[in-house]
């Protein structure tokens, strides 16, 4: 099966709107709490062990970071920083949180938001802060379920059926949910497939 995804190669660090990549193609971003498993499931879409890095320290993210889908020079998976955690000073959060809102509110590229949540701790409310700017912009968002082997099928298929029915219900049909382990490649698929839509590739084969 071909992964375009695969392709993914590390093009620039913004930590400013100034040293943002030209807004134009295709975007998609990723967004997650520190610690749930955003960085592993990146690797995990794009078949790279260190793509992304993997730390055991929360919020070593701190810029938007954007990896370049080859060949294509306007295909974009941006790794947004890891939020919600609290020894990050207080002025970076806030300039985070400034950036990031605007980026949501002012870039015409950005085509998707996927957020990734720890399955054992589904919708905090920074999830719902991100998903919100996405809905709020008429953006589609996709929500992983993360470490999903951590509870087995049955617990896990629980918990899915419980958050497709809150995001229903808060958000009616433009949030998708899936469950995702990078550890057992479970969801991977599911998940190239919606993010490959979004960025206007052809579908994995």
């Amino acid at each position: 099966m071909t992964n375009f995804l695969a392709r993914s190669r590390y093009r620039l660090a913004a930590h400013t709107p100034a040293q943002l990549p030209p807004d134009i193609g295709y975007e998609v971003a990723f967004a997650g709490r520190s610690n749930a498993g955003k960085s592993s499931a990146l690797n995990a879409m794009c078949q790279q062990n260190a793509l992304a890095r993997v730390s055991k320290t929360p919020g070593r993210t701190q810029q938007l970071v954007f990896f370049q889908v080859e060949p294509y020079e306007d295909r974009h998976l941006v790794d947004l920083p890891g939020y919600g955690y609290a020894k990050v000073p207080k002025d970076l959060q806030a300039h985070w949180q400034a950036f990031i809102a605007g980026y949501f509110a002012r870039r015409e590229a950005l085509r998707g938001l996927v957020v990734v949540m720890d399955i054992r701790h589904p919708l905090r409310d920074y999830d719902r802060q991100m998903l919100g700017y996405a809905v709020e912009r008429g953006l589609p968002a996709h929500v992983l379920l993360t470490k999903a082997d951590k509870l087995g099928r049955g617990g896990s298929g629980n918990v899915l059926l419980q958050v497709r029915r809150d995001l229903q219900q808060a958000y009616g049909d433009t949030v998708s949910v899936q469950t995702f382990s990078a550890l057992h490649k479970l969801g991977i698929e599911e998940a190239c497939g919606v993010v490959n839509g979004w960025l206007g590739l052809p579908p994995a084969r």
